[in-house]
């Protein structure tokens, strides 16, 4: 009879403890933890654009080429740094089965003329290795390709997070370099 008692008391706990979790009540904060800092390391249930305060980094070039030679292949690292407030899942959210890619985060280039002109958008592209909080920084390899025409140009890195915006459009600052191109 003890036995059946436990069982019966058991059960009850268990159900009232699914009841509770798919009720979705949760405690506003975790002790020791603000609702902000909890709000920015929520996860999302599907893959998702940032908002538009997520845009904020701080992107800087490890020992950039100064001189490359025309349609020389290059890889360069970059260092990012998330300096806004809410959490860069690298792939839009914890899990993102998508096959298109979108949501993710990634670092990619482009090169311009010395007058400031587009030569080209569309040369490198490396994802984010790992999700990023406010604060916390990564290193990532960047494969590039210098112009095919002699010159001086302009090497700029900036973060995307695809098919939704580069960073740059929403405000926050790229890494420029100077490089000139010979033959």
């Amino acid at each position: 009879m003890t036995t059946n008692r436990n069982i019966t008391l058991l059960m009850a706990v268990v159900i009232v403890s699914f009841a509770f979790a798919c009720s979705g009540n949760k405690p506003s904060t975790t002790p020791g933890q603000s609702a902000q800092s909890q709000k920015t390391q929520a996860q999302p249930n599907a893959p998702a654009a940032l908002p538009n305060t997520a845009f904020k980094a701080e992107i800087s070039l490890v020992n950039p080429p100064a001189k490359l030679r025309a349609g020389q292949k290059e890889t360069v690292r970059v260092k990012i740094k998330n300096a806004s407030n809410e959490m860069w899942w690298a792939r839009g959210a914890p899990v993102n089965t998508r096959p298109d890619n979108r949501f993710y985060i990634a670092t990619g280039d482009r090169w311009l003329k010395a007058d400031g002109s587009l030569v080209t958008d569309m040369d490198g592209r490396y994802g984010l290795g790992k999700d990023l909080r406010p604060g916390e920084e990564t290193e990532v390899p960047l494969g590039i390709t210098a112009p095919k025409d002699p010159g001086e140009y302009t090497l700029e890195v900036d973060l995307v997070q695809e098919q939704v915006a580069w960073f740059r459009e929403k405000g926050s600052p790229t890494a420029k370099v100077k490089v000139t191109v010979t033959k």
